[in-house]
C-alpha cells in the first residue's frame, strides 16, 4: 500500500533569462486549492507590471487534483511545461508560479516551452524535497467501562490521538499511517460495544479538477 508522497519543505525561487526576457519562478508548498489561489492572486498583484504570470499546482497525495494556466501565452506553452516539472519530480501539495517580463524578442512556441520548463525547474531545484506519510483518521465512540480495552489497543498500536472526551459516552479521534490503519481498526472492532463514527465528507472546491485550464 502506497502511503508516502513527495513534496517541498519550504518555498524556493529561480531565475531564467532568454533573449532579453526574464522568467522569475517561485515554488510554494500548498495544501489546498484555496491556498494556491491566494498565492496566485498575491503574485499577480506583486508583479502587476509583468507581461504574464503563469502557474500550475498539484494538490493531494493521490495527485489527481491539478491545474495549469497560460495567462495569455500561446496555449500549452507555459502552464503545461510548468506542470510537467511538477510531475517529473513526482511532487504534490505544490504551486509553481513563473512571472515573465517580456524583453522585446519573441521566443516562439518551442522557445516558450523551454523557458517556462527551465524556470520551473530552477525554482523546484532550490527547494528541499521531503517524503511525507499518508495518514488516515478514524472516530470512535464507546462507553466508559470499555476504557481499559480501548486504551490497551491505542497504547500498543500507537496512533496519534487528535481529540478525546471521557464521559459516560467516550469519544476519540485517532490518526495513523494508512498501511497500519487496517490492523488498528480490526483490533478496535473486537471491542464489543465500540462503534465507528462517520466523519463528514470534505467538500471539494469547484476548481479542484484535473483539467488543464488555459483560459486566462
Amino acid at each position: 500500500m502506497q502511503d508516502t508522497y513527495l513534496t517541498i519543505e519550504s518555498a524556493g525561487e529561480g531565475v531564467f533569462k532568454e533573449k532579453m526576457s526574464r522568467f522569475l519562478s517561485f515554488a510554494i508548498p500548498v495544501s489546498s486549492v484555496s491556498e494556491a489561489r491566494d498565492y496566485i492572486e498575491l503574485y499577480r498583484k506583486e508583479y502587476y507590471d509583468a507581461r504574464h504570470v503563469c502557474w500550475a499546482y498539484m494538490i493531494g497525495h493521490e495527485r489527481t487534483c491539478f491545474r495549469a494556466n497560460d495567462n495569455g501565452e500561446p496555449s500549452g506553452t507555459a502552464g503545461k511545461p510548468i506542470l510537467g516539472q511538477i510531475n517529473s519530480n513526482n511532487l504534490t501539495d505544490i504551486l509553481v508560479v513563473v512571472v515573465r517580463y517580456f524583453g522585446g524578442i519573441k521566443l516562439g512556441t518551442g522557445g516558450l516551452i523551454v523557458a517556462y520548463r527551465q524556470a520551473a525547474a530552477e525554482a523546484i531545484a532550490a527547494c528541499n524535497i521531503v517524503e511525507r506519510l499518508v495518514e488516515d483518521v478514524i472516530h470512535i465512540r464507546f462507553e466508559y467501562p470499555l476504557m481499559n480495552d480501548v486504551m490497551r489497543v491505542v497504547k500498543e498500536e500507537q496512533p496519534t490521538v487528535l481529540s478525546q472526551s471521557f464521559e459516560m459516552d467516550c469519544e476519540m479521534s485517532l490518526r495513523l499511517r494508512r498501511s497500519a490503519m487496517p490492523r488498528l481498526c480490526a483490533r478496535l472492532e473486537k471491542v464489543q460495544g465500540l462503534t465507528f463514527v462517520e466523519a463528514e465528507e470534505p467538500q471539494w472546491d469547484e476548481d479542484e479538477t484535473s483539467d488543464i485550464d488555459v483560459e486566462e
